[in-house]
């Protein structure tokens, strides 16, 4: 695990949307659908059995292990109903996709409940976390690295600004790794 710092917020609210890093009873449902639906995970390794999932779920939940630095639950800020999650955490520097020599470079991984898509939720939770960065920590690379067959994704990662540099082959499918300067989300 790496010791370098990520976001320490604990909730992040947005025009539409709160990001949480605590997990409530009542997101249990919208988060194994995140999980089993094979539209949503057709690019990051396939949907899992859904008692796999629940499984998971109640582990973490009667655990209480929840709060993780950078993990956050996208919910809408109206009904607190889970629409996502989002990652802003360290990639490990044992694997392929960085930018610098020791790696450790923060990289922002989202994912959305079919029901909110193109509702622009995705754009929205990824700058406000990012902004929140830029306010919390030094300049840094943010890496962003996507499937490339993931059409969406390439668009939304070019739409934050985000300039593609390398693919590489990672879980039998090509990648393509994104980077911007954290400076760039400051306002």
């Amino acid at each position: 695990m790496s010791r370098l710092p990520t976001l320490s917020a604990t909730e992040i609210p947005s025009e539409r949307l709160l990001l949480r890093r605590a997990l409530h009873d009542a997101d249990r449902e919208g988060l194994i659908e995140l999980s089993t639906d094979p539209e949503v995970q057709a690019y990051i390794g396939g949907p899992r059995p859904r008692s796999e999932v629940e499984q998971h779920l109640d582990a973490v939940l009667a655990a209480d292990a929840t709060s993780r630095p950078g993990s956050y639950v996208i919910a809408d800020n109206t009904t607190n109903r889970v629409i996502g999650t989002l990652t802003l955490t360290r990639r490990s520097a044992d694997r392929l996709g960085r930018v610098t020599e020791d790696g450790e470079e923060l990289e922002l991984g989202y994912v959305l409940r079919r029901s909110a898509w193109g509702a622009g939720f995705a754009f929205e939770a990824a700058t406000v976390v990012l902004r929140a960065a830029a306010d919390e920590l030094p300049d840094q690379p943010v890496l962003l690295v996507t499937q490339t067959a993931n059409k969406r994704s390439l668009k939304l990662a070019a739409r934050l600004g985000f300039r593609p540099i390398s693919t590489f082959e990672e879980f039998g499918a090509e990648q393509t790794l994104w980077t911007a300067p954290l400076s760039m989300f400051r306002i």
